[in-house]
């Protein structure tokens, strides 16, 4: 039933979708690159931090602001940048599914802090891009992490 929503009858209602802000938390493990995952507060699946954009602030400045309130990251040098956008279906407030378009900005992590303010909310958790891949439900945010390395060196090198 959802996928006839998504599919057939949201766009022929028209409604403009809505943007969030995501951000891509990594860092270099042991074995190479990886992400951090965490899990949403009701499904408890596993998703990026993300949030609606906040006054006063650009993307990167929201990406940033969610990987802290919700996995407790620091971030390391750069200011996040755009490296892609996924689109989902968000159920707000309990009604009807949402078309959202979610900007996903890259945040290399300085450290994990122990304290933050969504942390008996959620689970934080590393994996490598492939994992993570296959940990999330979105088709176009399983292609984002699968390609993730190639995608941030291409971007880093424009």
């Amino acid at each position: 039933m959802s996928r006839i929503w998504t599919d057939y009858l949201a766009p022929l209602l028209g409604r403009p979708a809505r943007v969030q802000i995501a951000a891509l938390c990594h860092h270099v493990g042991e074995q190479g690159p990886e992400v951090l995952m965490i899990t949403s507060r009701t499904t408890k699946r596993w998703i990026l931090p993300k949030g609606w954009p906040m006054r006063g602030t650009d993307g990167a400045g929201t990406a940033l602001q969610e990987a802290w309130e919700e996995a407790g990251v620091k971030h390391r040098g750069a200011r996040p940048f755009r490296i892609g956008q996924y689109r989902y279906s968000k159920i707000v407030n309990g009604r009807l599914p949402v078309t959202t378009d979610v900007d996903v900005y890259a945040v290399e992590v300085e450290k994990l802090l122990d304290r933050y303010p969504e942390m008996n909310d959620r689970t934080r958790q590393w994996m490598t891009p492939e994992a993570a891949a296959e940990a999330v439900e979105e088709e176009q945010l399983k292609s984002l992490l699968a390609e993730f390395p190639s995608l941030i060196d291409r971007t880093r090198q424009l």
